[in-house]
């Protein structure tokens, strides 16, 4: 069974990290984001295909360099192709029932359980649903008890909403939903290809599960996901190895060969590898970049630091984010195709 990982955005609200980083390949606990998912995936699954676009060859090199337990395919889009566009894209790697899943969501679904009741079912499509407090956010799933999915409704009033279920981006497809899809365009499977399949077949199924689910498309939520895990894992902070840690750390993770100075302070915060944090420092909830400077008697609030920054002495930042390098070239200045409509 194949498994195909969305992971072709370029991250546009994790800037500057994703200036030098793909999105996928973010640390969370010194683990890229994507390793987390692929750890999550059952055995059935012995193929992983990687849609990706932006940082292709740093995307390759990393699954070259380590072994994730399951073979792995580097699907280069030749531009952003969105859900379904990037799904039908890696058409060929495909030879049954799959899933498609989103490369920067960090949950606690059991994709076994689910393809259990995708089979049970005799679903065409069956997707993962999440329940919200905060209806009028999302799209929410008509979702019926036997679990059959009708329709979705845009942002509807709390009193107008058909449930409290919103689409959490994992999917369980047969491969017939394929034929439903064109070539060669940005085509959102949410938007354009679900419709029609529930019109078509009515085997539109919803899997719902509790737990966690956090969707990792901004600063604050990169952050918060390592409070949480490191709470899950009742740990006060995460290391690395080959650290020198002189100053005092709450809720932080540090990567590997990292340098923290007498005096200073690292609370709530991540820290890249071979990052140098002086003495007298003070950070909260920032994210240091890999091999970036913070000098001495600084004090970083809310502000990320891109990678191969340096920050002078006495440095005071509030809510910034510093990147003093050129962008990388046909770097978008907004966020472009289609995020995952819940």
């Amino acid at each position: 069974m194949e498994a195909i990982i969305l992971a072709g955005g370029f991250g546009t609200r994790l800037r500057p990290l994703t200036y030098t980083k793909a999105k996928s390949l973010l640390p969370i606990l010194n683990k890229p984001m994507i390793f987390h998912l692929i750890e999550t995936l059952p055995d059935e699954v012995n193929k992983v295909v990687l849609a990706v676009n932006y940082r292709k060859d740093q995307i390759e090199k990393y699954f070259k360099e380590n072994d994730c337990g399951k073979e792995t395919i580097v699907n280069d889009e030749p531009k952003p192709l969105g859900t379904g566009g990037a799904t039908k894209f890696a058409e060929r790697h495909i030879t049954g029932r799959f899933l498609v899943l989103n490369a920067d969501v960090i949950c606690s679904l059991n994709l076994s359980e689910m393809i259990k009741i995708h089979k049970k079912n005799n679903a065409m499509a069956t997707i993962s649903l999440w329940p919200v407090e905060n209806v009028s956010e999302f799209g929410v799933v008509d979702v019926k008890e036997d679990g059959n999915i009708v329709g979705f409704v845009e942002k509807p009033k709390p009193e107008d909403a058909p449930s409290e279920f919103i689409n959490a981006g994992a999917y369980c497809l047969e491969p017939e939903v394929l034929d439903y899809i064109e070539t060669g365009r940005l085509i959102s499977m949410e938007k354009e290809i679900f419709p029609k399949i529930i019109k078509d077949t009515g085997r539109f199924f919803g899997f719902k599960f509790t737990g966690h689910w956090m969707d990792i498309g901004r600063i604050s939520s990169y952050l918060e996901v390592h409070r949480f895990l490191m709470r899950e894992k009742n740990i006060q902070n995460f290391q690395g190895e080959n650290n020198s840690i002189n100053g005092f750390l709450k809720q932080s993770c540090i990567g590997n060969n990292v340098s923290i100075g007498k005096n200073s302070n690292v609370e709530s915060s991540v820290v890249y590898d071979n990052a140098i944090i002086g003495e007298n420092v003070n950070l909260s909830g920032c994210v240091i970049g890999e091999n970036s400077k913070v000098s001495n008697f600084s004090n970083l609030k809310d502000t990320i630091l891109g990678d191969n920054e340096t920050l002078e002495e006495e440095t005071s930042l509030d809510n910034k984010a510093v990147w003093t390098q050129p962008k990388p070239e046909g770097y978008p200045d907004k966020q472009i195709g289609n995020p995952i409509e819940k």
